[in-house]
């Protein structure tokens, strides 16, 4: 039996990769500025200067270091670290994608090195069309030193030279920069940048700009460690040194500083509370070194979201950045960090409320918004706070604690408007009225029994107000019964009705009952009234019976509501009711809907013709 030809494999192939394309894609996509070179040189520095440091321990941390050269012709980085031998050049550095740091020998000590990908280089092509790597190895005894030459269009070279070329292990990178790259590269930028990625580094870094003189070492990049690793001499002067730094890093006089320190991640810093209020649900960006290189400025996600009365700046040893190198990788680590960074805030927060009642009452005169949302979700900080916290009332501005020792019976408007309808005649009345309006405060004031049981509270009901309105004489209600009818006649087509009372203040001459549920109810019943018949017809006409209406108390207390109650003339009567309820909308400082605010402009117009024309 003949078997039939078997085709042939497919030969394999290799990816041919454009690195112009990929250069591209990682300047339009991946890094957001060609600034990034610099810090992405450091980091192979600091990273060689790690695993050289694993080589030969016991080594003193600052024999080994970086050195920075820029004069506006060439950039150059040097370090001491533990260099490349010809083989490692040609598997690393000519293999995109392939980082040294995974190599075997360190495989195990990923944890001591900031990068984790394999592509930094390739961001110096950012700036440059060639990148110079002179290296040699400090794990080869007598080991020849390595020159590579990459170039923009995908091209290299490799060539050993004498030992002579470079007598001590370490690796020099030299780039020449492209006109077009003049922004990123010339001195005064370049020591900028590594003050700004470095300055936390552990290695002594400098910097010299061609005008250093023989056996100077350039200016130090970053002379003194973190404040929060210097030893000082007081309590005192270490909070002085703290606040110092947060204002230099960003630009503020911190209210006061929160020490960070969480050892099982390596994290060390402060968090700095912001002296001024933030509207609510603003995020800031905190400034978050990984190993002393400088990650993010804008680290969103290092704190929890309430947490916008801070800002930090942090290093810490375990936490992942993502490829670019820009931010944080979201995981369980981080998570975890969030978590306990928030407790050290509660931890401040509580501090202060036993121990520093002058620094509590100017933080929440600050940032109560943001311990209101902090509270709404944790018990412990509401039973602790909710007392102090500040609230708009019917007795002005208020903590609960002060406005429960004059009102045991406490009520809560659902919305800004029903209190600013109700807060002047509420107030005159007696009642201890709170505005729930604002984000967190309904919720809040309703919890406020869980810690002053002698306290009622409950949502205030136009029924409530109402009630504490005192009716007119049967007499006065008769004499202003033709007025009124006309009135309602007015009013009707707004679903309001239009009751006589007398209240405080007397200079209130009408209050308007309109609710937001009840608006919204009405709006339901309109939908009604162009349903006509079927299922929906039924069923929305039966909504529209039930629906609130609105109300305007009229004032007899006021002169003015005396005078329109006794007005004979029906289109005058007309007239004046809808003035005053026009009036009685705009102090309730809700919108108006259009047909509102052509009734204020039409009864305005209306009555300065009557007045002309009664003056002519």
């Amino acid at each position: 039996m003949t078997l039939p030809d078997t085709p042939a494999s497919p030969a394999d192939r290799t990816f041919q990769v454009d690195l112009r394309g990929l250069v591209d894609l990682l300047s339009h996509h991946l890094y957001s500025s060609p600034r990034v070179y610099l810090r992405e040189l450091l980091q192979n520095a600091v990273d060689a200067l790690t695993a050289r440091h694993s080589l030969e321990q016991g080594a003193p941390a600052d024999v080994f270091g970086i050195r920075l050269y820029a004069d506006g012709s060439v950039v150059r980085v040097e370090d001491d670290g533990v260099g490349l031998t010809e083989a490692d050049v040609h598997t690393f550095l000519a293999t995109i994608g392939r980082s040294s740091k995974r190599a075997d020998q360190i495989a195990d000590q990923r944890a001591d090195f900031i990068g984790q990908f394999g592509i930094g280089l390739l961001s110096c092509f950012l700036v440059a069309d060639e990148i110079h790597v002179l290296s040699r190895s400090a794990r080869t005894p007598d080991a020849p030193v390595v020159e590579w030459r990459g170039r923009g269009d995908g091209s290299y070279t490799v060539r050993t030279l004498p030992a002579s070329t470079r007598p001590r292990p370490g690796t020099t990178v030299t780039l020449t920069p492209r006109a077009d790259a003049g922004e990123w590269t010339r001195p005064a930028q370049v020591h900028a940048l590594a003050r700004h990625f470095g300055s936390l580094l552990r290695h002594p870094v400098t910097f010299d700009d061609g005008t250093a003189g023989p056996g100077d070492r350039g200016a130090p990049v970053n002379p003194e460690p973190a404040p929060w690793a210097r030893s000082h001499a007081t309590p005192g002067a270490r909070s002085r040194a703290l606040a110092a730094y947060g204002e230099e890093v960003f630009g503020f006089t911190p209210l006061d500083t929160i020490e960070l320190d969480l050892p099982a991640v390596g994290l060390k810093g402060i968090a700095c509370v912001l002296p001024e209020a933030v509207p609510a649900g603003r995020r800031h960006g905190h400034r978050v070194h990984v190993k002393g290189m400088l990650l993010s400025e804008q680290a969103e996600e290092i704190l929890p979201d309430w947490a916008f009365f801070v800002r930090c700046v942090v290093d810490a040893e375990s936490l992942r950045p993502t490829a670019s190198r820009e931010s944080l990788y979201e995981d369980d680590t981080l998570a975890a960090v969030r978590d306990a960074l928030a407790e050290r805030l509660r931890a401040w927060i509580a501090r202060a409320a036993a121990s520093d009642p002058e620094l509590l009452g100017r933080f929440l005169q600050v940032h109560h918004l943001a311990v209101k949302s902090l509270a709404v979700h944790d018990d412990e900080i509401m039973r602790m706070l909710l007392p102090w916290l500040p609230f708009e009332t019917t007795d002005g501005h208020a903590t609960l604690d002060e406005f429960a020792r004059t009102h045991r019976t406490v009520l809560v408007t659902s919305s800004v408007e029903e209190f600013r309808q109700v807060a002047a005649i509420a107030s005159a009345a007696g009642l201890g009225v709170v505005n729930g309006g604002y984000t967190y405060d309904r919720q809040l004031v309703h919890r406020l029994p869980e810690i002053r049981p002698e306290v009622t509270v409950a949502d205030l009901d136009p029924g409530t107000l109402t009630a504490h309105l005192d009716p007119v004489d049967r007499e006065t209600e008769l004499a202003a019964s033709a007025y009124l009818a006309q009135a309602r006649d007015a009013l009707a087509v707004f679903d309001c009705d239009v009751a006589l009372r007398t209240f405080q203040p007397a200079s209130a001459p009408a209050l308007l009952l309109d609710s937001r549920e009840a608006r919204h109810e009405r709006t339901r019943s309109q939908l009604a009234r162009e349903q006509q018949g079927g299922v929906w017809g039924d069923i929305l006409g039966a909504l529209r019976q039930e629906a609130p209406r609105a109300q305007l108390i009229l004032n007899q207390l006021n002169p003015l509501v005396r005078t329109a109650v006794t007005i004979d003339e029906p289109e005058l009567a007309r007239t004046s009711a809808e003035a005053l309820y026009g009036q009685a909308a705009m102090l309730s400082r809700r919108p108006l809907r259009p047909a509102e605010s052509s009734l204020i402009n039409r009864s305005f117009l209306d009555l300065l013709a009557h007045a002309l024309r009664k003056d002519s």
